[in-house]
């Protein structure tokens, strides 16, 4: 996807310029777009021809369940007139990167076999900035197959805690 990553690249950079005053309040916004941009069947309907840029937006604001500011409208209205809508959730991820970068920050997500609650995910949060030496932007998935335990997934390091690993560790122990 190295062409949709320098399809996106302009857009998310133009974005953050325009958006440093409030580059929390344009993430805001920013996320839910890409997400609705990224249905296959909004980009059906974007392919077609008969479909008028205005139409599109009107259906995306329509589905955006919050108020776009005025910057909002205008950056959707040119991502769409310029034809690059399933350019969108790629535009979000290097936008992301960017604010990532200027914070000194990552993203990382934790999976975990059973729901964790803000209070449990708050107590875990300062030893994982520790171990991976900044500042981290927790989210949360559940993943059934890791029986107990935790796995944290920033970039390309990976810190598995979970029962399965320490299983899938036994197993390899006891079998050499």
């Amino acid at each position: 996807m190295a062409e949709l990553a320098t399809i996106a690249r302009p857009y998310a950079e133009a974005l953050f310029k325009a958006s440093q005053a409030d580059l929390e309040g344009a993430a805001a916004w920013l996320e839910p777009l890409a997400a609705i941009a990224g249905d296959p069947q909004l980009l059906q309907l974007a392919g077609n021809p008969n479909v008028r840029p205005q139409q599109l937006v009107d259906v995306i604001t329509g589905v955006v369940n919050q108020p776009l500011p005025a910057a909002a409208m205008n950056f959707l209205r040119a991502v769409i007139e310029n034809d690059r809508l399933s350019a969108l959730p790629e535009i979000a991820h290097q936008f992301r990167a960017l604010k990532n970068a200027r914070s000194g920050s990552s993203d990382a997500v934790v999976y975990s076999a059973f729901p964790l609650d803000a209070g449990a995910l708050d107590a875990v949060a300062p030893a994982l900035e520790k171990r991976f030496s900044r500042k981290l932007n927790l989210t949360v998935q559940e993943d059934p197959s890791l029986i107990g335990g935790i796995r944290v997934v920033v970039g390309d390091e990976v810190l598995d805690t979970s029962v399965k690993a320490r299983l899938e560790q036994m197993k390899v122990a006891l079998t050499a």
